[in-house]
């Protein structure tokens, strides 16, 4: 081993200074240039590329330029110094970050052409449910691909990075029942991206919790309940059990509320009052209103009015105003029509 000089040190580190420097500002000058030209096209995808790459690019550059440097010109001191495997590693996470990147700007724009915030948006829904799965499979296999890429750098891991490449490895990552959970989740995030039994915004009752799919990724879904909470459910409980979805075909839905009176209340008042409030509400999606005798109990009589809304949301809202105005106009016009107890006091002859 030649004797290695301060100068000589001194010297390659400034060296590899200008390299990394160089290589950063050119990424960094070739990302501003990209997003300047993508702003004169049309194309969102190019804008949102341009965007996303300039910190990937920042990282990939230095090691690019560090590559073809060495490849011309390797100063003595770093003769011996192990920073080509350090810069492949770099270069391979820039590279997952990139492939990342692409993979979300692309998602990202074929999700915006479908607006899930329209009346009608059941395509919408489901083309998000199943742009987000996939998403989440392709940033699944390119991470394996990098973690098999970087295992493939060494002679003692190279076998195990083929084998991972080659999807054989996958199940020794872990063992036991874990893995079958696991696995299990993958491959009903799998199915539920293509049946769908549930999709983004699906309006769904679950564990007893009503609620909106906010999340779904390949091992869990996010349910938004409807004080705020989220509950987070293993996705194949989506597979496996029973549960209610209140949007699967369509977002519109009939609702009920119930009305315990006399039996002294006039129902053809009832039917003229329902009518009156649901002409001035928004929340009526003009299908479907009608009030029903359905019980005769001993002191009450149950009428259940029928309503149809948009969406659950709707329903909901309108179901309480419905509610609100009917017990407030019995209240007014019709005191005696309120449930009461009857009893008839006799008295006994001497």
């Amino acid at each position: 081993m030649p004797h290695i000089h301060w100068q000589d040190i001194l010297y390659a580190t400034g060296y590899l200074m200008a390299i990394f420097a160089g290589g950063a500002l050119c990424g960094w000058l070739f990302s501003f240039l990209a997003e300047k030209i993508a702003q004169q096209t049309e194309y969102r995808l190019d804008n949102l590329l341009a965007r996303r790459m300039r910190a990937p690019l920042v990282l990939l550059m230095p090691t690019i330029f560090y590559f073809t440097a060495m490849h011309y010109y390797r100063p003595p001191a770093l003769a011996e110094a192990p920073l080509s495997g350090s810069m492949r590693v770099l270069a391979v996470i820039a590279a997952v970050w990139i492939a990342m990147r692409a993979a979300s700007a692309t998602a990202d724009i074929l999700q915006s052409h479908f607006d899930v915030n329209t009346a009608n948006n059941l395509r919408a829904r489901r083309i998000h449910t199943q742009i987000s799965i996939i998403r989440r499979l392709v940033h699944f296999i390119i991470f394996v691909i990098g973690v098999a890429s970087l295992f493939m750098m060494s002679d003692a891991l190279r076998g195990f990075g083929m084998s991972l490449l080659a999807s054989a490895g996958v199940a020794g990552l872990v063992i036991g029942l874990s893995a079958q959970k696991i696995l299990g989740n993958l491959l009903a995030g799998i199915q539920i991206a293509l049946t769908q039994p549930i999709r983004i915004d699906d309006v769904v009752i679950v564990e007893g919790e009503w609620g909106k799919i906010e999340e779904i990724t390949l091992t869990y879904v996010v349910v938004r309940i409807w004080d705020l909470r989220r509950l987070v459910v293993p996705i194949s409980y989506f597979i496996e059990k029973p549960f209610q979805n209140w949007t699967r075909t369509s977002a519109d839905i009939l609702g009920t509320v119930s009305l315990f009176t006399d039996y002294t209340v006039p129902l053809d008042r009832l039917r003229a009052k329902l009518d009156e409030i649901l002409k001035d509400t928004p929340l009526w999606d003009e299908k479907v209103s009608n009030i029903q005798l359905v019980e005769c109990k001993q002191d009450t009589v149950e009428a259940r009015v029928l309503i149809s809304a948009r969406n659950a949301s709707d329903a909901w809202d309108l179901r309480c105003l419905i509610r609100e105005k009917m017990v407030d106009f019995i209240q007014r016009e019709f005191p005696d029509a309120l449930p009461r107890t009857r009893a008839e006091i006799t008295k006994n002859a001497a």
